[in-house]
C-alpha cells in the first residue's frame, strides 16, 4: 500500500483510500422539499470501484461485496446515495463516512470458532439434573392400589 500521504483518506490503521478512487455525482433528491428540491442538486451519488481498487486486498473486497448486497453493481462498483440533508456538502461528508464505515467493517476478520468439550463437572451436573427431573415425572403416574 505504500506510504500514507496527507491526500489519502484514512480508513483503518492499514487501509487508506486515494480520493481519485471515489467518484461523486450530484443529483436532485427525491421526496418532499417544495421548490428547493426541484432547483438544487443536493443528493450525492458516491461510486467506489471495489473490484479494481488497489487499496483493498482480495479478502476485504469479497467481504465488502457480501456486506454491500444490493448497493454493489455487477461490475463491482459500490454505490452509496445520500439525501439526508438539504446541504450538498453535508450529504457528501455523510456518504464518505458511510463508505469508510463499510470498508472498516469489511476489513475486520471474524474470530474463528473453536469447538470445546464440556467439562467433567458440567457433564455430572447435567446428568444429576436429568435424574431429578426423571424422579419428578415418575411420581406423576396414576396411583395404584387405592380402590
Amino acid at each position: 500500500m505504500g506510504q500514507m500521504s496527507a491526500s489519502r483518506i484514512p480508513v483503518t490503521a492499514t487501509i487508506s483510500l486515494d480520493p481519485d478512487e471515489i467518484a461523486e455525482s450530484f443529483v436532485r433528491a427525491s421526496g418532499p422539499g417544495g421548490q428547493n428540491v426541484n432547483k438544487v442538486s443536493s443528493a450525492v451519488m458516491l461510486r467506489f470501484d471495489v473490484a479494481n481498487s488497489p487499496s483493498l486486498d482480495d479478502w476485504t473486497k469479497d467481504r465488502l461485496a457480501r456486506l454491500a448486497g444490493s448497493k454493489m453493481t455487477k461490475d463491482g462498483v459500490l454505490v452509496i446515495k445520500v439525501q439526508d440533508h438539504r446541504d450538498q456538502s453535508v450529504n457528501r461528508a455523510t456518504a464518505q463516512e458511510r463508505l469508510i464505515a463499510m470498508i472498516a467493517e469489511a476489513s475486520v476478520r471474524p474470530k474463528t470458532r473453536r469447538a470445546t468439550k464440556p467439562t467433567y463437572s458440567s457433564k455430572l451436573k447435567r446428568l444429576e439434573g436429568k435424574s431429578i427431573r426423571a424422579g419428578v415425572k415418575a411420581g406423576r403416574g396414576k396411583v395404584k392400589g387405592e380402590d
